[in-house]
């Protein structure tokens, strides 16, 4: 099963994967982390995806595609995977759906999540993960046990570099401006479900995950 995840950052779309890859035992492939490993050790594409990302700016299209389609081949990929943060334009979503006839395969879900702006920026200016296993917090929701230390595995929690309000104000207006048109093209395609992540409605990304695989259970 092919799986898509759209959201402007902070919707949750990171928790709710995590979920969903071990419910339905696929891989969850975050070109985030990927774009991020590069980043901290400083190889070539690090350097490039930071000065694009920084900014609040997207990674090229070229560059992003053929990560994501490198990823795909692995072993643990063959029975399908959940791709979060790709793809981000129609140009990408295309080309996607190119990669994946090579092998006679298609998006079965896109999960497209919203969040009010106001409650996205609160989460993310307190968002911190783990510099080991990954496991992501949040200080005023789902704060650690034990302050900057994560409960899984006692590694240091870190704040990324771009988890802060100026930044998030400007990937949010990169978000609506060439990502949001991806709503429209897999909902022609009739593959779309979307969902509210949200305090005011009392459903946050457990919530929503669960109501996630109710639904994919009853499509099969």
């Amino acid at each position: 099963m092919i799986v898509i995840m759209l959201g402007a950052p902070g919707t949750g779309k990171g928790t709710i994967a995590e979920i969903l890859s071990k419910k339905l035992e696929i891989p969850q492939v975050s070109t985030g982390d990927i774009f991020r490993k590069n980043i901290s050790e400083k190889t070539e594409l690090g350097k490039l995806a930071e000065s694009y990302i920084s900014n609040g700016k997207l990674v090229p299209d070229d560059v992003t595609v053929k990560l994501v389609e490198d990823r795909l081949e692995k072993d643990d990929a063959i029975n399908g995977v959940i791709l979060d943060g790709f793809p981000r334009t129609v140009a990408q979503a295309e080309a996607l759906d190119e990669i994946l006839k090579k092998t006679n395969k298609k998006v079965d879900v896109t999960i497209n999540l919203t969040t009010p702006e106001e409650e996205i920026i609160e989460r993310v200016v307190n968002r911190r993960i783990c510099s080991k296993c990954k496991k992501i917090y949040n200080l005023v929701l789902n704060p650690p046990k034990e302050n900057g230390i994560c409960d899984n595995c006692g590694a240091k929690l870190e704040a990324r570099a771009d988890d802060n309000e100026e930044t998030i104000k400007s990937r949010l207006k990169t978000y609506f401006e060439q990502t949001s048109p991806l709503v429209d093209y897999y909902n022609k395609k009739g593959n779309l479900y979307s969902a509210t992540v949200s305090q005011s409605i009392n459903k946050m990304g457990p919530d929503v995950a669960n109501d996630i695989i109710t639904y994919l259970e009853e499509e099969k």
